[in-house]
């Protein structure tokens, strides 16, 4: 079957890579067209319609300010439903634009299935309504988001496990040593690592990074690292901060981290997963006007994926004007190795993975994807 995927961005890439490898081995004449990264062309064996480098925009202004490349990337994938006529369109979170794409396919007659939720029981939950009329099928990571569309919008949706949980426990024994790591990329391998992951978008590196530096520099008996994303330019980096970056290892310096300071993401999930102590970090725009509307539409009690799945503050969450270095380095001091903190943290961990469960979700979703299509 022919299966065209559109994700738009890094995590995005990385999960649906993992779906098309499960779609492969359950279809043997699986064909993609995709809108993503690098792994996802691993897969396919050829380039992407659209990279998704030219797709994160984060926000309303920059949206705003790129919407000629939105545009033209809605055109594009559009014209490839049209034109290639695939058995299935597969959206991987990203709902500004999965959901544009999604009301085009159904138009269509191409059935939509949608893996990774949005997060509409964050905010704008009114996509619920396109997200039943366009979605045959919704596949959940995360399993408090079945209650939600269950019990608020009386929609079935499959909760098929947590992909960052597998990958993570997959990946746990071939980790390296703190020492072993710090020699591969040039560290001090005597030193305690402090990561930084100031996320993967321009805007986000841009408002986090600078206070994330600042909270490092008083913790000289830690070693600061940046993890840098693979889309983003170094000199973006340098530009901000100092401190060494490595690429394509975030997950493995996570691992050896003493501690981390993470924006708000899927990478807070990684580092819980990797029981790595973390602050949570999400400046934007500092405003604390914006950080009162924010508070007034969400309808959460919590921003991070720890924090949600627990149904607890695992987790400090440092927001927009309340993230500051005097209020990140506080939280910091209080993970630090023998501190109740840290073990009460860690504690918290145990009990988010439970929660999360065993199934693998890439393949329970390929498996549901083709019984559906048949």
């Amino acid at each position: 079957m022919k299966y065209l995927i559109s994700a738009g961005e890094a995590s995005g890439d990385l999960h649906a890579s993992e779906l098309m490898k499960a779609l492969s081995a359950q279809d043997p004449d699986a064909r993609f067209t995709f809108l993503g990264g690098d792994l996802m062309a691993g897969v396919a064996g050829h380039e992407p319609l659209v990279h998704y480098r030219d797709m994160a925009f984060m926000g309303f202004i920059d949206v705003i300010k790129h919407l000629g490349t939105v545009t033209g990337n809605l055109k594009k994938a559009c014209k490839a439903i049209t034109d290639e006529r695939p058995d299935a369109l597969i959206l991987v979170d990203y709902p500004s634009f999965n959901l544009r794409l999604a009301a085009h396919a159904f138009k269509a007659g191409v059935p939509v299935f949608y893996y990774i939720s949005p997060k509409v029981w964050a905010w704008k939950e009114g996509r619920v309504k396109k997200i039943k009329r366009y979605i045959k099928r919704m596949y959940s990571i995360l399993p408090f988001e079945v209650d939600f569309y269950s019990r608020r919008h009386d929609y079935d949706v499959l909760y098929v496990g947590n992909p960052s949980a597998e990958e993570v426990d997959a990946r746990i024994p071939q980790l390296p040593t703190r020492q072993d790591f710090a020699r591969q990329h040039n560290l001090d391998p005597d030193k305690p690592i402090l990561a930084i992951v100031p996320g993967s978008r321009v805007s986000e590196i841009r408002n986090n990074l600078a206070i994330m530096g600042e909270v490092a520099g008083r913790h000289p008996s830690l070693q600061a690292v940046i993890a840098g994303a693979p889309s983003i330019d170094s000199a973006l980096y340098s530009s901000i901060s100092p401190l060494p970056v490595i690429y394509g290892n975030t997950f493995e310096l996570m691992a050896v981290a003493e501690e981390a300071l993470v924006t708000s993401g899927t990478a807070t999930l990684e580092a819980a997963l990797l029981s790595t102590p973390q602050v949570v970090c999400f400046r934007h725009s500092g405003s604390k006007l914006i950080y009162n509307m924010y508070k007034r539409l969400l309808k959460i009690p919590y921003v991070s994926l720890p924090n949600l799945i627990a149904d607890d503050a695992i987790v400090p969450e440092m927001l927009m004007h309340l993230c500051t270095v005097d209020s990140v380095d506080a939280e910091l001091c209080k993970i630090l190795p023998g501190t109740p903190g840290r073990e009460k943290m860690l504690e918290g961990y145990r009990t988010m993975r439970e929660r999360l469960g065993t199934n693998k979700a890439a393949v329970t979703a390929a498996h549901d994807i083709i019984v559906t299509l048949r």
